[in-house]
């Protein structure tokens, strides 16, 4: 149960977000223009770095969430554990491993990172633009952690929830789909 009164049923981020469409609008549009947009890291490769601050922040919504859409887009458990154990050793290229250096002290505190992490990641082969979008994903993904677990949403225990929202997120993406919430309240895309 949520700590205020919410307009809907909706689990996680997605009561929220259909709570206050107003605010929702902006932050989907930054999501997809982050997640889905035209990039020159994949899609797998974004949603491994909000996966990993969401597991960093220990935000089991968003964990579960970007897991599955991970897997959905090609990824398996044995990457994401790798990658949740030590992303320094995951079987991830040498510039994701330095991307997601950048995202985990982002995720710890922004000023963490040093001119050794960008340099690193430049020696590895990732842009300015990478860079700044791995930073600014680790940040929009520490918002939404704190947002989910400072207002106490549900979290569904069935993975097949997730599997279902990642589908959604993988054809869909991350804007709102018209009349996406029926009249009990229920998403037409659970």
């Amino acid at each position: 149960m949520p700590y205020i009164q919410l307009n809907n049923n909706l689990p996680g981020i997605t009561g929220l977000l259909e709570n206050r469409p107003d605010t929702a609008e902006p932050i989907r549009q930054l999501t997809q223009i982050l997640l889905r947009g035209p990039h020159t890291l994949t899609e797998l490769e974004r949603e491994l770095i909000a996966t990993i601050v969401s597991y960093r922040n220990g935000c089991r919504f968003c964990t579960a969430a970007h897991g599955a859409t991970v897997k959905a887009l090609g990824g398996n458990d044995e990457l994401l554990n790798a990658v949740f154990r030590d992303a320094d050793s995951a079987p991830v290229s040498d510039k994701m491993k330095a991307l997601l250096n950048i995202a985990g002290k982002v995720q710890q505190l922004g000023k963490e990172v040093k001119p050794a992490d960008i340099e690193r990641a430049k020696a590895a082969g990732a842009t300015d633009k990478e860079i700044h979008d791995t930073v600014l994903i680790a940040a929009l993904f520490c918002l939404y952690n704190r947002y989910v677990d400072g207002l106490g949403t549900y979290c569904p225990e069935d993975p097949v929830y997730f599997e279902k929202l990642a589908n959604r997120l993988v054809s869909v993406g991350y804007v709102r789909a018209p009349h996406a919430i029926m009249a009990n309240g229920e998403s037409m895309h659970k």
